[in-house]
């Protein structure tokens, strides 16, 4: 089994906090918020390597945090994958980037481990794993208690099996207070179902990529219409 870190954003919301430092290596209770992830990696069995997929500005900076890492924890192998991206305007976005470092590094042979770099919990993912391993596809959730507090997150449903049966995000009227967390298990089978195609092809924008899933059955291609739309909207604001 691989992970997957997902470090290539470029958190314009916190400037200038994040102008020259990736977020998950904020500094936050003593040590940089990817730290806190990986932490919680040890006794996880069969673990190979751990991607941290970033972009060209700070891909020398995790390049460096892994390496002082590892020489503490010779357990963990690290490769960082720069995506090539250099502002928020060419992001290949989430997606975009599991389809680069899967297809790059042939990751789709084994399972996967997707989590983002910026999250910040404490506690082993040793159990979450054992769960995960014999689904297709599994979701990491928290429950918020709170129902004004899931205004702010990813408000999932699940059935008495726990089959997620619904999702939505920042709903005004949640149903229930589980949170879906950027945690994420994927088998094999599931990572052959994700792809991109050509934002030129698929919405006109100058952006590379826009996300597209395979339906598991027909086999149709199911576009982010999120994305595309939010990239018609980046293009046609440009060209007034």
């Amino acid at each position: 089994m691989n992970v997957l870190i997902l470090a290539a954003g470029y958190a314009t919301r916190l400037y200038p906090l994040t102008l020259n430092k990736a977020k998950p290596l904020l500094v936050v209770g003593g040590k940089p918020i990817i730290e806190w992830l990986v932490d919680n990696l040890a006794g996880i069995s069969d673990l190979e390597t751990i991607y941290i997929v970033t972009n060209d500005k700070f891909a020398a900076d995790f390049q460096a945090w892994s390496q002082s890492y590892q020489k503490c924890h010779p357990e963990f192998k690290f490769k960082i994958a720069n995506d090539g991206s250099t502002s928020d305007d060419d992001k290949l976005g989430a997606i975009g980037d599991i389809n680069f470092v899967v297809t790059h590094e042939n990751l789709s042979e084994t399972s996967l481990l997707v989590a983002a770099g910026d999250n910040l919990f404490t506690g082993s993912l040793a159990d979450f794993m054992a769960n995960a391993r014999d689904t297709e596809v599994t979701v990491a959730v928290y429950d918020v208690g709170d129902t004004e507090a899931i205004k702010k997150y990813g408000n999932v449903a699940v059935d008495a099996e726990g089959i997620m049966t619904r999702f939505e995000e920042k709903p005004k009227k949640p149903q229930g207070t589980l949170a879906a967390i950027a945690l994420y298990y994927y088998s094999p089978a599931v990572l052959s179902l994700v792809r991109t195609y050509s934002c030129r092809k698929q919405c006109g924008s100058a952006r590379p990529f826009c996300t597209v899933a395979l339906h598991p059955h027909t086999g149709e291609d199911l576009p982010d219409q999120r994305s595309m739309a939010r990239h018609r909207k980046q293009r046609n604001a440009r060209e007034c």
